[in-house]
């Protein structure tokens, strides 16, 4: 069953009678990469959680191609600061299978498996909660990944990486968007949106303001917001 096209209409996310985001109209299809970039405050990480579904809309409509608790189940999101439980790397790895029902040996030599492919496979067995800030974000990513997901939402995964970092980062989510996987994922950096990004989400305000091919964006924006941030400069 397809899950794609993602619709949204009028969607919207206030708190405490501020709108945060929307309203938006969008239609996400089912293939490639979609960057939300857009300064500090825009509501790209708001903007993903509700996609996602992990935070309640206001108002509008969001809607899946097939029902939205098959949707739910392939999906996954990887946060900014990932959230390491107090176990291995390869518990860690496995946890999100063993919830689905999958049995402890079969979940770990997944796990395993995942741990191999983001460099993490020589450290199976130390905490989760000792690894360096680029380890930590490897580690989520396989945790994401091992339940094989249709679509992966991330938020900013490489903020607070170095360089090297963030180019292995990069190098995991470009193999899995070459593999099938559809990223749905917001960057500060316009360098990793023009590496990564087959379509840009250029947000402000909580409005989308720009949606178009990543060449195209980066070519020359068509709203004067979209041309000062792509240059630079403050916008607000």
């Amino acid at each position: 069953m397809q899950m794609f096209p993602l619709v949204a209409k009028g969607a919207q996310v206030r708190r405490r009678g501020k709108v945060l985001v929307g309203p938006v109209d969008l239609t996400l299809g089912g293939q490639g990469a979609s960057i939300v970039i857009g300064p500090n405050g825009a509501g790209k990480t708001t903007l993903l959680k509700m996609l996602h579904g992990i935070v309640r809309m206001n108002g509008g409509s969001l809607d899946w191609a097939c029902p939205l608790e098959e949707a739910q189940k392939r999906q996954s999101f990887v946060f900014q600061t990932p959230v390491m439980m107090r176990r291995t790397v390869i518990d860690n790895i496995a946890y999100p299978l063993r919830l689905t029902g999958v049995g402890r040996r079969e979940a770990r030599t997944r796990a395993a498996d995942w741990a191999a492919r983001v460099g993490l496979g020589r450290i199976l067995q130390r905490q989760a909660t000792m690894l360096s800030g680029g380890e930590r974000q490897k580690l989520a990513l396989a945790r994401a990944l091992v339940r094989e997901p249709e679509v992966l939402f991330l938020d900013e995964p490489c903020a607070a990486l170095d360089g090297r970092a963030t180019r292995e980062i990069e190098e995991i989510l470009a193999h899995a968007a070459g593999s099938g996987t559809r990223l749905i994922m917001s960057t500060h950096n316009m360098g990793q949106a023009r590496r990564l990004a087959d379509e840009v989400i250029f947000v402000l305000g909580g409005r989308i303001h720009e949606f178009s091919p990543a060449e195209v964006f980066f070519a020359g924006p068509q709203t004067p917001q979209g041309r000062a941030f792509l240059n630079g400069d403050i916008v607000e």
